[in-house]
């Protein structure tokens, strides 16, 4: 399969990456996150969406790269502001050396970044520039709000939807849309292509949330239920709020405000609230508009009869199981 061939090429790019030696402290954290593995979603967007317009795929390896390199970035400071112990089943960074080594990681790493980007044309530099600044600005304003979620007594389903928006999806339309700009690629294809990585971001990011609830635990490859055991104010845990009545209602405040508790009898018993008021159907039908809406887009695309391998990588996102 062709993503298959992306991946190839995005892992060799990566054990290339020219970051620096000196001190090793600074820069072995950021040789270790790369090399931790993922979806690697987001450069495959990239080369995705050139591809659709030109054959020669390789030239733009080591910019799609920077996009992962960018994600990554956020990650590592991420698990800090979470105190996350662990990220894809090994120590994160700051708990493997510490914080501010890996506060300092990832501000370099930001750096090298904008390294990559250097070498492209000028008009092509200023406009990938743009488009990724205001891409970072938003991720940040993103996770702002994530952060101010966890102490705010009640958040709306459009204001969470606003956040996975920022923190994720943005991100997810730059990947697409440059590699649209960097394919010179005509500018309404460009912008469409942003917006359905968008529309699909959310999605992805809602399927996370139905996962960390109702994954198989053997596939999902992390502790199923750690968003209910955080009260993460999740796409599900506020239309369980919202529809939730009587005994279950009650029943899903006092988990909520308990302060000690067994973590999977906490689990269970929120689960079984969910499926008493059909949480999980209900989040389904969310995560299939968004994805539908993606998928209309990349319709209306002037190359739309090339978007086949597209719209499989897409589905395969739709239907995984971790």
């Amino acid at each position: 399969m062709i993503t298959e061939n992306y991946l190839a090429l995005i892992e060799a790019e990566i054990r290339l990456l020219q970051l620096g030696s000196t001190p090793r402290s600074l820069y072995d954290p950021i040789r270790y996150i790369m090399s931790l593995g993922g979806k690697r979603l987001r450069p495959l967007l990239t080369m995705l969406g050139y591809s659709l317009y030109k054959t020669d795929v390789e030239k733009i390896v080591r910019y799609a790269v920077a996009v992962e390199a960018f994600h990554n970035f956020t990650l590592m400071h991420d698990d800090i502001m979470d105190k996350a112990p662990l990220r894809r089943g090994k120590a994160t960074v700051h708990e493997k050396w510490n914080t501010n080594t890996a506060i300092l990681s990832g501000d370099v790493m930001l750096v090298k970044v904008y390294d990559v980007f250097r070498d492209l044309d000028g008009n092509k530099l200023l406009e990938v520039l743009s488009l990724f600044n205001a891409c970072a600005a938003g991720v940040c304003e993103g996770q702002q709000s994530d952060m101010e979620f966890e102490t705010k007594p009640k958040v709306t389903e459009a204001q969470y939807l606003e956040m996975i928006r920022l923190k994720t999806a943005v991100l997810l339309g730059f990947s697409l849309e440059l590699g649209a700009v960097l394919a010179s690629a005509p500018a309404a294809d460009q912008q469409m292509l942003r917006t359905a990585g968008i529309n699909l971001g959310i999605g992805f990011q809602l399927k996370d949330d139905l996962l960390d609830v109702f994954a198989d635990q053997k596939k999902f490859g992390k502790q199923v239920g750690g968003d209910i055991i955080a009260n993460k104010k999740t796409y599900l845990m506020i239309k369980a709020l919202e529809r939730s009545k009587g005994k279950d209602l009650a029943a899903l405040k006092k988990w909520i405000s308990a302060k000690k508790f067994d973590p999977r009898k906490k689990i269970a018993a929120v689960k079984t609230i969910y499926n008493n008021i059909g949480i999980r159907e209900l989040t389904e039908e969310k995560i299939k508009s968004f994805f539908d809406k993606g998928f209309q887009e990349l319709n209306q695309l002037s190359v739309k009869n090339k978007t086949g391998d597209l719209i499989r990588y897409a589905r395969e996102l739709v239907d995984r199981q971790k």
